[in-house]
């Protein structure tokens, strides 16, 4: 799965939830949340990104340069 890390920061920002919060909601490392949003990390484990998803409130296709299909 291709995660999109500007999109993931802007959800997170706009619901005012910092990394280490997300790191809580998640159980990500900080570390991985911050590469996956500057984008250092192109394909992703799809269970790592649903927990993203599932954090944020939003859909899979929110956060993912996944088509819908």
């Amino acid at each position: 799965m291709r995660p999109n890390g500007q999109a993931i920061r802007e959800i997170r920002r706009a619901k005012n939830i910092g990394l280490r919060m997300l790191q809580e909601m998640t159980g990500l490392n900080r570390g991985y949340l911050s590469r996956l949003e500057r984008g250092h990390i192109h394909e992703s484990d799809d269970e790592q990104v649903r927990k993203v998803a599932i954090a944020l409130h939003v859909a899979l296709q929110a956060i993912t340069h996944e088509e819908k299909t």
